[in-house]
């Protein structure tokens, strides 16, 4: 059955080629609602969908027909693509100045002899940017159009630089829920006609010893590795590895001692330095593992940086990154990266897109969990775990003095009243008064 994309969206076009999917584009000839008037703003972009996808569907046969459309609300204002840079210029600097909603509606139609079966869904994420300045913004312009996009941005490209978290999914900020878009899909039994079996098959379950559950896998752990080699070899292009052979020796052999007494020694872990100011630590699925100079100049001292690399550590034993690229549900992107011999040009792109996933972060639970194990580790290595602590009560002094730069720690490791907390009671140490009353609390609209 073929699959018809009701949508002129270049990022959507991308992210179901991502996911896996042939198609042809069926350019929407309807006019989209811009104001909502007595629908909600969740009504409002299923409307639009379902408008959208009606429209593809009454000029084909047969076929499965996706459509979405997809709004920016801050305060009581909608935010819809720019009509010229202008107005692109202005919509932005608008929405980097408070939080705002990302709500996208999606709907999908099964046409077959005859019959037309529609189900719809929408998806609503929180965004939180930087304060953007017309210098900033007008860079980023001349990197990226802005012209086909909702806000004026994008987050699957250069714009994540400047999204300091978002609360929900982020494919919905892209345009397309792919969660959603494979519920769909699995509701109206088009999961074999449209080839996304992937999901179904190859998964096995184990038991992993740090979040005490059965688990299932969809890639095994040479897989993985398979992956994280991917990855680091289009890092290798892109980025600039320190030249300090004494600072990349001190980064290594800690990281070698927290790697032995870590829950994982299937694999072999590899630390790296890169050559970058901004403050931050990422990992990669498979055991990699890097370090940049500019969070390096932050520490005081071994301790420290053995907490750091521990808590990076500790996300690859839980192999978060393994779990997160799963639930992308995106199978050229995980089949590119463990594939032998891929085209080198799609397998960077793939590459680029794990790995801006991982600058963006994990979620809260797992940001703690992996507190939790670097504090251990660090003890198990012969270190001060306390250095976890001290670090980061630095780095919240600093962030409190100056907004935290692109990419930096805090923009991908948030919540650091609670974290401090997890900590001190992985260490068995007392509460105090600051610890309970500066956790971060989620709020709900």
């Amino acid at each position: 059955m073929k699959i018809y994309l009701a949508s002129k969206s270049k990022a959507r076009k991308k992210l179901l080629e991502q996911f896996g999917l042939k198609f042809k584009v069926l350019s929407p000839k309807i006019k989209e609602r811009k104001s909502r008037g007595s629908l909600s703003y969740s009504q409002m972009v299923e409307y639009n969908a379902r408008s959208k996808a009606k429209d593809a569907a009454a000029r084909v046969k047969e076929g499965i027909i996706i459509s979405a459309d997809t709004i920016c609300v801050q305060g009581n204002k909608i935010f819809g693509k720019p009509g010229n840079m202008s107005e692109a210029r202005s919509m932005l600097k608008k929405l980097s100045s408070k939080p705002q909603w990302l709500y996208t509606g999606l709907a999908v139609i099964k046409k077959d002899k005859g019959r037309e079966k529609l189900l719809f869904a929408h998806e609503k994420t929180r965004v939180y940017m930087d304060k953007l300045s017309d210098r900033e913004i007008n860079n980023y312009f001349k990197q990226v159009s802005p012209l086909d996009k909702a806000g004026s941005f994008d987050i699957q490209g250069k714009g994540v630089f400047f999204i300091k978290r978002i609360d929900g999914c982020f494919y919905n900020v892209v345009g397309l829920p792919l969660r959603k878009l494979y519920l769909i899909f699995k509701k109206l039994g088009l999961l074999a006609a449209a080839g996304i079996l992937f999901i179904l098959t190859g998964c096995s379950t184990e038991y992993n010893l740090v979040t005490k559950q059965e688990e299932k896998y969809y890639y095994s752990t040479d897989q993985e590795v398979k992956m994280g080699k991917s990855i680091d070899r289009q890092v290798a292009k892109e980025y600039k590895f320190s030249g300090d052979p004494l600072q990349l020796k001190r980064v290594q052999d800690i990281g070698a001692k927290i790697a032995a007494v870590s829950d994982r020694k299937e694999i072999d872990y590899h630390f790296q330095v890169l050559d970058d100011d901004t403050v931050n630590a990422v990992s990669l699925p498979g055991g990699y593992v890097y370090v940049n100079t500019g969070l390096l100049d932050k520490i005081s001292n071994d301790d420290e940086l053995a907490c750091i690399l521990a808590h990076e550590v500790g996300h690859i034993v839980a192999r978060h990154s393994i779990k997160k690229l799963q639930a992308l549900q995106s199978y050229s992107l995980l089949r590119l990266l463990v594939a032998v011999s891929p085209v080198s040009g799609d397998v960077g792109n793939a590459a680029d897109t794990a790995f801006t996933q991982f600058l963006l972060g994990y979620g809260r639970e797992d940001e703690l969990l992996a507190d939790q194990l670097g504090a251990r580790y660090a003890r198990l290595a012969g270190y001060d775990p306390r250095g976890m602590i001290t670090f980061l009560n630095k780095l919240q002094d600093i962030n409190r003095r100056m907004p935290p730069t692109e990419r930096s720690y805090y923009k991908t490791h948030p919540y650091v009243p609670d974290r401090i907390r997890v900590v001190k009671q992985e260490l068995g140490e007392q509460m105090n008064f600051d610890d309970y009353i500066n956790i971060e609390q989620k709020t709900h609209e």
